[in-house]
């Protein structure tokens, strides 16, 4: 072999061992960075902006548990950084995530402060080390869906009484066809019972009204108009009690409002302190205006209410005195249909009560400026307008207005 071509034959053979070099260089450099990214527990680029742009609670931990990151919302469920995750259920999680195995959101109970809430969790792993846990606050949603379940099976129970007596009564009527006594005495009963079932699923109505997000009619309302006509309304069920129902306090009172759910909030409290009053008693309905606010206190002087009961009488189908709720046929939609309507205008009601010696709801409405007020200050506005030019200045002088009449 020549010269040239040995020294051609060496310098192929440097490329390729130079290459192969080369090749196990670049390797071992890739193998090294996979292995530093593998045992990092730094934060990819962008975690901590998304963290910080989050409403909800987040978290990212390592695989010993401990907060690296967290959002801003994360810290009122005690979540901050180099912290431990406070649950087992948590940490089952975050492993679980960190495996690869897919799990579904899970629910549990987390402090928030001094309370308990209800929190949806979900976690996926973000690197081999490290972990993303977001939590979700179901607290209310939960509440809500409890309150469907507890208004369907308490209205299927409430229904089922009278619906049952009507069929009951009707068999006893046709049973009792040749007693025209019995059958008048029957259909009073009948008559009774359908009055009783068209009121429960008219309250059921209003209170499922209320509850919607249905716009409101809203309208200026005087307080003192509102009060006659609720009075008024009720004067039949006051004598036939033997109840005298008076009026006090401040006039003139204006409020905005719908007019029909208004007065159906205080023809409630009405129509309740009337029948829970003894014979020869008197129901007051004072307005009292305090600032920006009026006052609409309905005070009787029945058989109050427990204590115990007090932070319940607000409540759906809840009855503080079930024997006498049956006899006056009361549905214990009432006083939910008032919170529920005062509070919809942007107010809310108090109660006041001692057993023996009585009660006073006290319903608290945003005062309204009466409507000639509104109508004067529109009118002193417009003048001002008119006395002005488009460029904010008064008109310049017009010299044939001094020649003229």
């Amino acid at each position: 072999m020549t010269t040239p071509q040995l020294a051609l034959f060496a310098l192929l053979i440097g490329v390729v061992l130079g290459g192969s070099v080369a090749l196990v260089v670049v390797a071992s450099y890739r193998a090294r960075d996979r292995a530093v990214g593998q045992a990092s527990t730094g934060l990819p680029d962008g975690v901590r902006d998304v963290l910080a742009g989050m409403d909800d609670p987040a978290v990212v931990v390592d695989a010993s548990g401990t907060v690296v990151a967290a959002s801003m919302p994360a810290a009122a469920y005690h979540f901050v950084e180099r912290a431990v995750l406070p649950t087992e259920e948590l940490a089952l999680l975050a492993r679980a995530a960190r495996a690869g195995t897919a799990s579904a959101p899970v629910t549990m109970r987390l402090d928030r402060g001094a309370e308990q809430r209800a929190v949806s969790a979900r976690a996926r792993a973000i690197t081999s080390r490290l972990v993303l846990i977001v939590l979700r606050d179901i607290t209310e949603q939960e509440r809500v869906e409890q309150m469907r379940r507890d208004f369907v099976a308490n209205t299927s129970h409430e229904l089922k009484t009278p619906v049952g007596a009507v069929g009951l009564l009707a068999e006893a009527v046709d049973s009792a066809a040749d007693d025209p006594g019995q059958v008048r005495e029957f259909a009073r009963r009948l008559e009774r019972e359908a009055d009783r079932l068209a009121s429960l699923t008219s309250r059921i109505m209003s209170l499922s009204r209320l509850q919607t997000e249905e716009p409101t009619t809203l309208r200026d309302v005087a307080v003192d108009d509102l009060i006659a006509a609720q009075i008024d309304a009720h004067a039949a069920q006051a004598d036939s009690a033997g109840v005298r129902v008076m009026r006090g306090g401040d006039r003139g009172a204006f409020v905005h409002g719908d007019l029909p759910v208004l007065g159906e909030a205080l023809g409630n409290l009405l129509a309740n302190a009337i029948a829970y009053s003894p014979s020869g008693s008197h129901v007051g309905v004072g307005v009292k205006i305090e600032g920006r606010v009026v006052e609409i206190a309905v005070a009787d002087q029945g058989i109050g209410i427990d204590e115990s009961d007090q932070e319940r009488v607000f409540e759906r189908f809840y009855r503080a005195d079930q024997a006498r709720s049956r006899r006056t046929g009361g549905t214990g939609l009432g006083l939910a249909i008032v919170k529920h309507a005062v509070q919809r205008h942007g107010g809310e009601v108090r109660l006041w009560s001692q057993p023996g010696r009585g009660s006073t709801f006290t319903v608290r409405l945003p005062l309204a400026p009466p409507p000639t007020h509104r109508a004067g200050r529109a009118a002193r506005r417009s003048r001002r307008r008119t006395r002005r030019s488009p460029h904010g200045r008064n008109p310049p002088h017009d010299p044939s207005a001094d020649r003229r009449g």
